[in-house]
């Protein structure tokens, strides 16, 4: 952690050479002038067909999100509020295919059935001097570190306190604590048993090409994790490019927690690096990605069901699908495909395919389990009228995993069908 720390303010002294921002506070408009009030609705199924006996899972529901922006007001320091409502309701009947992990739109209840709706809301207050914004209440935080989930029904949140400089242009700083967690799939600010979890970090621009981060996390009684990203673009003739993307995770769990939910094991180092040739309309990436330690990487969940609390997408890695590739020793690879047909008439139209194959895993059968997963996802964005930004999303995914790491993986097919509509109010 004290490595990480000296590393940061070396980023901060290697920015203090470049130009200072504009004053954001300067500009603003005012609390009511620079509002925005926007909806989104969310139309979701997935479905996990799983195999060696385990029973399928399933869920379907409907959510709506409101979400209110304030402007700041005008002054030296600026003051506003940031607001949001979340309903969904459950369209399927949810005998028996609910309660899964990986899913998780509706909580089961004490009878084992899931819920037939749900609503939350939450607020912020903040506060801006200058470029640096201070705010404090419900917030739905994406940091490497302490990432929210918004790829299922509705989002997790938290609560707590998140300050954002951008004093330095290109320079991105971040300090925060959060105390509680709403879990996606229930209600009540603190349904998912948070303790607390610090953050701190940043992100810097060094060269219009070149870009890094690093950021750190202390999640009380659980864990401590530092995370590193180097991203590197060369430009290319005639809408070429080619990208190399790294990214790394360092964890240390609390020994009693371990000892509670991990077998003991504490330890986790894993890293990927991605290298991505655009040609026009077209992208292809190789990744490999690796883990060391003795212990698989773990993230998200909520701690008081045994997780560590740090957010459902708190896995910024290469092979990341529905399998994260993330098991203990694990080694995969990747070859990515994907095409945006704007450039063949079909604007808003994309598809995606990859085939990620990893071995070497570890578990208590043996020490080369493998697994194998080929990913599909077909996309359209609706481009203008009454249906504007509208998007469906078409998602599939084959997994297969060999039968002496099914500790850690199980084999199975999955279905994702996403509607989502977002609309602008004002």
């Amino acid at each position: 952690m004290m490595n990480t720390r000296i590393s940061l303010l070396a980023l901060g002294i290697l920015a203090a050479a470049g130009q200072a921002m504009a004053d954001d506070q300067a500009a603003s408009k005012g609390f009511v002038e620079d509002s925005h009030l926007d909806l989104f609705f969310r139309n979701a199924y997935m479905n996990r067909d799983y195999m060696n006996g385990k029973a399928d899972k399933a869920e379907w529901g409907q959510s709506a999100t409101a979400t209110f922006t304030s402007g700041f007001t005008q002054g030296t320091v600026g003051f506003g509020i940031d607001t949001f409502g979340l309903y969904a309701l459950r369209l399927d009947g949810g005998k028996g295919k609910s309660g899964a992990a990986g899913i998780d739109f509706f909580k089961q209840g004490d009878s084992g059935e899931a819920a037939d709706d749900l609503s939350r809301a939450g607020g912020a207050v903040k506060a801006r001097f200058s470029n640096t914004v201070v705010k404090y209440g419900d917030q739905m935080p994406a940091l490497p570190v302490l990432s929210y989930d918004n790829s299922r029904l509705l989002p997790e949140s938290y609560t707590g306190t998140l300050i954002t400089s951008k004093e330095i242009d290109g320079l991105e700083l971040n300090v925060g604590s959060f105390t509680e967690e709403a879990r996606k799939s229930a209600e009540g600010r603190d349904s998912g048993g948070l303790k607390r979890i610090d953050v701190y970090g940043g992100s810097y621009k060094f060269t219009d090409n070149f870009s890094g981060s690093l950021y750190a996390s202390d999640n009380k009684d659980v864990a401590r994790k530092e995370y590193m990203n180097l991203n590197y673009v060369i430009p290319m003739q005639d809408k070429q490019s080619l990208t190399f993307d790294f990214n790394g995770y360092k964890t240390k769990l609390n020994k009693d927690w371990a000892e509670q939910n991990n077998n003991g094991n504490r330890d986790n180092t894993i890293w990927s690096l991605a290298a991505t040739y655009t040609l026009g309309a077209h992208s292809f990436m190789l990744a490999h990605q690796r883990n060391t330690g003795d212990t698989g990487y773990l993230y998200g969940w909520y701690q008081n069901a045994g997780g560590l609390g740090d957010g459902g997408t708190t896995i910024w890695l290469a092979n990341s699908y529905w399998s994260d590739f993330n098991g203990e020793d694990e080694r995969s690879w990747q070859a990515n495909y994907a095409i945006n047909f704007g450039e063949y008439g079909v604007p808003g139209l994309s598809y995606t395919v990859a085939y990620v194959y990893g071995d070497n895993i570890k578990t208590s059968e043996t020490s080369d389990g493998h697994e194998r997963e080929i990913f599909n996802q077909l996309k359209y964005v609706v481009q203008d009228g009454a249906a504007k930004d509208l998007s469906v999303r078409l998602r599939g995914s084959w997994l297969r995993v060999s039968n002496d790491a099914s500790e850690y993986n199980v084999s199975g097919n999955e279905v994702r069908v996403f509607v989502d509509y977002p609309f602008s109010v004002f």
